[in-house]
């Protein structure tokens, strides 16, 4: 007989998850009871229960919408990537370049262009070499006052050069007019390229420069030679390995400046002492100092040969106590005499030359000051100068401190030696420069 249904009292669930649903439902301590199959009781639903369904996967945002589960209002801002970018009543914002930057509040200024403008020049003599169409002057050179008073001035050393190159003719016979006329030729290798070089090479002790200074040196040159309306392909630039602070021009086309002022000095002073230089040019300094510095040559060697030979003479003389040196005296004076007296007085001339010179040399080298701080330089000139003032200032203290005499003032300069320096002090250029760094009104 078949016993009536019955609900089954309710139990704790067990933990190790949801009864079989052919098991019967049997209280815990109590033994089976045998018999026919009991029917099945479906359990009540419980919470704690999962479905019996295949488990479906969870839903993400990127599926359809569904309701919210709480009342519409403003919602968090969601990342890039998963999902749809929220939706403002304002203008649509541009989205952050990356993942992990804030979106960034729109600036009150309008922006012109998304790459941020270039960097500001550390150095405040620091100039732009960027230049377009380039105006060249029909006149490149000229011969200002200080060429040609230098050449007038050589003229008395050239004048003794013949001398001394007549009478070795002399003495070569019927080839000597032939060394006089090769040698009153060959002033024009001052302006023979290869000569140059070799003069650049050899006696000024410059080399070419390398592919990374020639970089440096050529936009700085360019823009130069822009302002001045030269043309700068004429010329060559070499580079001298020095720790000093100088620039050089020499022949017709050299321009030299040392490792120091390439490397050291930022492109504005670099481009004012090459202006310097170039002012030498521009004036005919360069090439009229050389040509009187070769033409004068075969003078100098025949004076030293002379000082050397009288030297010689005298420290003889000497051994023959005090009669000797008279007699060395008498001739030597008469020696002079007599030469003097045939030249009219032209060897007077020399011993005054080399203070005329010097006074020449310093007025080209205001002139080419001016011809740079024209350019514009005129701040970037002042600072080298200062440099270099500084820069002799520390050489005289470290030579007074090796021969002991350091602790106090450096010793003023002689009035002679000053006569005979070929380039002013730095309070004298820097007092002609000052109607260039005065602001203009």
């Amino acid at each position: 007989m078949t016993q009536p249904p019955s609900i089954p009292p309710e139990y704790p669930e067990p933990t190790g998850g949801p009864a079989h649903p052919d098991a019967a439902q049997v209280p815990p301590g109590r033994p089976p009871v045998p018999g026919p199959r009991q029917p099945h009781i479906p359990p009540y639903p419980q919470p704690s229960q999962y479905p019996t369904a295949a488990p479906q996967p969870p839903q993400y945002p990127t599926a359809a919408a569904q309701p919210p589960p709480y009342p519409a209002g403003p919602q968090p801002p969601q990342y890039p990537g998963a999902g749809p970018a929220p939706h403002y009543p304002s203008a649509p914002q541009p989205q952050p370049p990356y993942p992990h930057a804030a979106a960034a509040p729109p600036s009150p200024y309008p922006q012109t262009s998304a790459v941020p403008p270039p960097a500001s020049p550390l150095h405040p003599h620091h100039i732009d070499t960027a230049r377009g169409r380039v105006h060249v002057s029909s006149r490149q050179r000229h011969t200002d006052a200080t060429a040609f008073g230098n050449l007038l001035l050589h003229l008395p050393n050239f004048l003794c050069s013949l001398i001394v190159v007549a009478l070795v003719s002399l003495v070569l016979g019927d080839v000597g007019l032939l060394v006089i006329l090769v040698w009153l030729a060959s002033g024009a290798l001052v302006f023979h390229r290869p000569t140059e070089s070799a003069l650049a090479r050899h006696l000024l002790r410059l080399r070419y420069p390398t592919p990374q200074e020639r970089a440096t040196l050529e936009p700085v040159w360019r823009e130069v030679t822009a302002r001045a309306g030269v043309e700068g392909r004429a010329y060559e630039l070499w580079v001298e390995d020095s720790d000093s602070l100088n620039a050089v021009a020499a022949a017709g086309h050299i321009v030299g400046v040392t490792s120091f002022a390439l490397n050291r000095l930022p492109n504005g002073e670099l481009a004012a002492v090459m202006a310097h230089e170039l002012g030498h040019h521009v004036g005919g300094h360069a090439w009229s100092g050389l040509l009187g510095h070769w033409y004068a040559l075969p003078g100098r060697i025949a004076w030293r040969l002379l000082r050397a030979v009288t030297g010689f003479l005298f420290h003889v003389s000497r051994a023959f106590s005090c009669l000797g040196v008279a007699f060395f005296g008498l001739c030597v004076g008469g020696i002079a005499f007599a030469t003097i007296s045939t030249l009219y007085g032209l060897p007077l001339l020399l011993l005054g030359m080399p203070y005329a010179l010097a006074a020449v040399g310093r007025r080209s080298e205001l002139r080419a000051d001016r011809h740079a701080a024209a350019l514009g330089f005129a701040p970037m000139l002042a600072a080298v100068l200062e440099k270099l003032h500084q820069q002799e200032q520390e050489t005289e203290q470290t030579r007074l401190a090796a021969a002991g005499q350091g602790g106090g003032e450096p010793p003023k300069e002689k009035a002679a030696s000053r006569l005979l320096s070929s380039h002013p002090d730095y309070h004298t250029r820097l007092h002609h420069l000052q109607e260039y760094l005065q602001p203009a009104r």
